[in-house]
């Protein structure tokens, strides 16, 4: 079961950092022109970075709930 819930932590580890990378890539990709841009609202990178945090954040509380899922383990078996 450890095993299991190591892997599945690790899993969800890599695709945080995944997912951390791609924003970052895209948000290196944002030009002058976007930025200044006011009138036409978010443009498609703005709204592709704002859905690739959600996902960075989801993939971070999958791995917070596995953490807490291994201490409970590990408590209920007295270490």
């Amino acid at each position: 079961m450890q095993l299991f819930l190591a892997i599945l932590l690790l899993a969800a580890m890599l695709a945080t950092a995944f997912v951390l990378i791609k924003g970052l890539v895209n948000m290196a990709g944002t030009t002058q022109a976007e930025l200044e841009d006011k009138s036409a609202g978010p443009t498609p990178r703005m709204l592709k970075s704002n859905k690739l945090m959600v996902r960075r954040i989801q993939f971070q509380a999958i791995a917070i709930a596995i953490i807490a899922i291994i201490l409970l383990t590990l408590s209920a078996k007295g270490g």
